[in-house]
């Protein structure tokens, strides 16, 4: 990726992590947050990789549905609100949300890494 492409897509994540906090009124999205955005390189995609934060532990799969469906249903208006903030794009890429697992993963990693760690710990002693 080049440097134009990598700050588009930083300043798509700061704008679309903004209009679904401000903008959006569908409580289906009212708790996700935005990992990362990748841009094509012809700007005419961008790839919205997106995780929720919950209290409840790993969200199913219904929920995550329920989720994507609302985030699909709300992708034009992001994308109208995002072009109209980010005057320096000739045109505004499309937007498509997919679901990224990396934080579950990196908790359940470390939850793994501590059982070994005091594992270790009770065979030392």
């Amino acid at each position: 990726m080049s440097q134009r492409t990598d700050r588009i897509s930083y300043q798509l994540r700061e704008e679309i992590a903004r209009v679904l906090r401000e903008e959006v009124a569908d409580t289906r999205v009212n708790m996700v947050t935005i990992m990362r955005v990748d841009t094509a390189p012809d700007l005419s995609n961008a790839i919205v990789l997106w995780s929720l934060f919950s209290k409840d532990g790993e969200p199913d799969s219904d929920q995550l549905d329920t989720i994507e469906d609302g985030l699909e249903s709300a992708a034009g208006f992001i994308r109208k609100r995002v072009a109209k903030s980010l005057k320096t794009l000739r045109r505004s890429p499309a937007l498509r949300f997919k679901y990224d697992p990396s934080q579950r993963l990196a908790g359940e990693t470390n939850e793994l890494l501590q059982e070994v760690k005091s594992d270790g710990e009770e065979t030392k002693q």
